[in-house]
């Protein structure tokens, strides 16, 4: 069983930034593929970026890159969502996603872009933009 917490979210006004933060408990933290997506109401699941086990690999969706910034701390079990440039359309429930049976799995963006991958999704973390 692996836990996930996020935390960070809040209310900002439009070109602020804001760091989304994503502890998850296990001892193989290093070994998951993680993702960030986003929920605005009414609307699908929507996918923001992921990152590779090792950091080393990222992928956005094209209505962040450029903007944000996704990392993660190995050492901590920590990911993060680095958010600049903020803008109303952002305004969204923030998740956290763990797949934690990436063993040898290659790192392949636009797979890792579905939610079907992970097995492990956080309470979320809201974000609020104000214009």
């Amino acid at each position: 069983q692996v836990q996930v917490v996020e935390s960070g979210g809040g209310l900002v006004q439009a070109g602020d930034s804001l760091r989304l933060s994503c502890a998850a408990s296990g001892r193989t933290f290093s070994t998951y593929h993680m993702g960030w997506f986003r929920r605005a109401p009414g609307k699908e699941h929507e996918f923001v970026a992921a990152v590779s086990k090792s950091g080393t690999d990222i992928y956005y969706s094209d209505s962040v890159k450029g903007r944000f910034i996704i990392s993660r701390d190995n050492a901590k079990n920590m990911m993060y969502l680095q958010m600049n440039r903020l803008a109303p359309e952002d305004t969204a429930k923030y998740y956290c996603a763990v797949d934690t049976k990436s063993g040898r799995r290659y790192f392949d963006g636009p797979y890792y872009s579905s939610p079907s991958p992970y097995d492990y999704w956080g309470q979320g973390t809201q974000v609020t933009v104000s214009s």
